[in-house]
């Protein structure tokens, strides 16, 4: 039985089919009704009550099952009426005669004003936005990935987070894709309802004519009330459909479900309400106006708009009361371990001037210190940090660094924060060890609205740059949110930009941060459940200084170093083959690289593949060739020629990786991996190069490019 219900759609649809080929009674005629505008109402109330479209997923297939079904029922009604003398059951003979009212000119009007009502206004509106919607879904994919990226750098969501918002924005795009078509789906059942219509009304006055030999007034009106019930019976639910349709993809920016965002916002413009009683009241002047009607629908718009202002402001001082509480913006000048702020501690004692504090020469050498990762800010931007106004800045760089040392395993270091008078009031800038990194801006009144490809229109703004993946963005008030959300713009909130910028320079300059202190304090940290491993390789087999250098190496290329017993088990496997002192430090990294290959396919793979650009054998023999020995190694000697030719491919080849959330890959033999990225390392630091060893078996790679020797270049090679 179990069995038998799970496959109750299948039996369904094949019954369906079914009605096209075998007459049913009118009693069964009846009963498919009733099921027909049942299910109809459902698809109508489940679409006003979920919140966004993909809690409905299966809509586009159902509207196909439920479009077969009406088609099924009209044919087998339309074989009842011409073979029954225009009878098919009493739901098509009740609706037919409730319409006519025993006139059929003014009945066929009726229905003729429904029928076209669905057709020209609810189906070609819902088509219409369904199009709009599935190309500004597509055209908007990138942003949101990016911003997807943006959340899962910055520490808000985790990489299983960010796998399954990945997963959804596919899933929106498959959802308006077929959206866009199934709608089509709905103006070809309003065609075929009109065709039906003109079968029915013509056909049977033709057949009823011809065969009873009864009068012509008596057919026509007979055969008119078969049409018009008919006609109904399938008019209404493919209106209700329509409706459902054209619900389901206006949901857009909705936050709740219809009814919620209904209330919510028409109460939200008291204002509006109250004019349109003022207005109603004004129109009781005019003569022969329902004056009762006006003036008691009239008071009552006043008298609720009136209350929702008074609680509409009644709810933010209450809010301030409990959650402000009086605090004052101070400066920043620096972080208590690492974020934050330092006020004045009033336990504590206070120079009574900076030439007094710097008379003891000991507080001098506090002017020394360089910091190893400093934010500055603009004032303007002081309310992000400071938490006594709600700055939530601190926050989010503490998940960041939580986030960060779990997936790369390596903690970052103390930022510090601090106000400077040297940047604009809205210029914000990071320094890495004393030295400006990267510099922005940022509005706070302001969202950032990431451009897509190919946007409909252009939203009001100011045009800037995002300064995290220079995309280029517009600043838009907040009240234009929801329009750019509508336009395809991926909106994000003046936090979240900074925070990701942040996290951008921090994970670029990562090898830069990593002290001698740290490396020794992972070890201990190791030590903890490897004893035995750390005791064998530290100091006698592996140095820290090596083992900084190879952490350095690891996270310069994005690799994590979280699994450092792999990575010392590596190292000893290694020195057990080729002995002390270890000579070939690239080829000691290569072999860690090929231990950690798991967490590298981890990084650059979805569902099961990764996307490559690949090294055509030709060019791989001819970089071989160009291999040059120095003192500190080997290295890639090309040609300018070459060059040029390589770095305008690799240019070209990037492009196809913006239409996916896949970091670029570029795919080369062991041997020539570390020079080949160390020759583009420094045209483009965020491409990934990785050998085949590093991938594991069961991924399917696909190569969407490859680079190659071109002829022009061979002759100066």
């Amino acid at each position: 039985m179990k069995k038998l219900l799970s496959y109750s759609v299948v039996l369904f649809v094949l019954t369906i089919i079914l009605l096209l080929i075998i007459p049913l009674p009118a009693a069964m005629v009846d009963v498919a009704i009733i099921i027909n505008m049942s299910l109809s109402m459902m698809i109508l109330v489940t679409t006003m009550t979920i919140r966004e479209p993909l809690e409905f997923s299966i809509f586009p297939s159902l509207l196909l099952i439920t479009t077969l079904f009406r088609l099924g029922i009209n044919v087998s009604t339309t074989r009842n009426i011409l073979t029954s003398s225009g009878s098919s059951g009493q739901i098509i003979a009740a609706f037919g005669d409730f319409v006519l009212r025993g006139n059929v000119v003014v009945g066929l009007i009726i229905y003729m004003i429904i029928v076209l009502m669905q057709f020209i206004v609810i189906t070609k509106g819902a088509e219409r936005v369904s199009e709009v919607a599935a190309r500004f879904t597509l055209d908007a994919m990138p942003g949101k990935q990016m911003a997807i990226d943006a959340d899962l750098n910055s520490g808000l969501i985790d990489e299983q987070q960010a796998k399954m918002r990945r997963e959804k924005i596919q899933r929106e795009a498959d959802f308006y894709g077929s959206m866009d078509g199934a709608t089509k789906i709905v103006k070809g059942d309003s065609v075929m309802s009109l065709i039906t219509t003109a079968i029915n009304l013509i056909g049977g006055s033709i057949i009823g004519i011809i065969q009873s030999g009864d009068t012509i007034g008596n057919v026509l009106n007979t055969y008119s009330i078969a049409t018009v019930g008919d006609g109904l019976v399938g008019q209404i639910p493919s209106l209700l459909i329509s409706v459902a349709t054209g619900m389901i993809v206006t949901r857009a920016v909705a936050e709740g479900s219809l009814n919620e965002d209904v209330s919510k916002q028409f109460m939200g413009q008291p204002v509006a309400i109250m004019i349109s009683g003022i207005v109603l009241a004004v129109l009781t002047v005019i003569p022969g106006m329902p004056v009762i009607q006006l003036l008691i629908i009239s008071i009552g718009l006043i008298a609720g708009g009136y209350y929702l202002s008074r609680r509409i402001k009644a709810e933010p001082t209450l809010a301030a009361a409990g959650a402000l509480g009086g605090g004052t913006l101070r400066n920043f000048t620096g972080a208590s371990e690492g974020e934050g702020e330092v006020g004045q501690d009033p336990n504590v004692p206070q120079p009574v001037s900076e030439e007094e504090y710097f008379k003891d020469v000991n507080n001098v050498y506090t002017l020394l210190n360089v910091e190893a990762i400093e934010m500055e800010f603009g004032y303007s931007l002081i309310p992000l940090v400071d938490e006594s106004v709600g700055g939530r800045l601190i926050n989010r760089i503490i998940i960041f660094r939580r986030q960060y040392a779990q997936d790369m395993g390596f903690v970052i270091p103390s930022i510090r924060l601090r106000d400077s008078s040297g940047l604009n009031t809205n210029q914000y800038c990071i320094k890495i060890k004393g030295e400006e990194v990267a510099k922005g801006e940022i509005l706070i009144d302001y969202f950032l609205a990431l451009e897509p490809e190919n946007p409909e229109k252009e939203i009001d703004g100011i045009e800037t740059i995002e300064p995290a993946y220079g995309i280029p963005s517009r600043w838009i008030r907040p009240e234009d949110r929801e329009l750019a959300e509508i336009y395809g713009y991926t909106v994000i909130d003046p936090l979240s930009v900074l925070v990701t910028h942040l996290s951008e320079v921090v994970k670029q300059h990562a090898h830069e941060l990593i002290t001698r202190q740290e490396v020794i304090h992972l070890v201990e940290n190791t030590k903890k459940v490897s004893p035995e491993l750390i005791d064998e390789a530290f100091p006698n087999l592996i140095s820290y200084s090596l083992f900084q250098k190879i952490l350095t190496s690891l996270l310069k290329e994005g690799v994590p170093i979280k699994d450092l017993e792999t990575i010392i088990e590596s190292i000893l496997e290694t020195i057990s083959d080729t002995g002390l002192p270890v000579k070939d430090v690239d080829g000691l990294i290569e072999n860690i690289r090929t231990a950690l290959k798991r967490t590298i396919t981890r990084m650059y793979c979805e569902d099961g593949s990764m996307k490559v650009i690949t090294l055509d054998s030709e060019l791989e023999r001819t970089m071989v060739g160009c291999l040059s020995k120095s003192e500190r190694g080997y290295y890639l000697a090309l040609s300018p020629d070459v060059l040029q030719s390589l770095i305008n491919q690799i240019t070209v080849q990037l492009k196809k990786f913006n239409s996916i959330s896949q970091t670029p890959v570029i795919l080369t033999s062991q041997v020539m991996r570390v020079h080949f990225y160390r020759l583009i390392d420094q045209f483009y630091p965020n491409v990934r190069v990785l050998s085949f060893n590093e991938i594991s078996n069961n991924v399917q790679i696909q190569s969407i490019g490859s680079l190659t020797l071109e002829r022009t270049s061979r002759k100066g090679a």
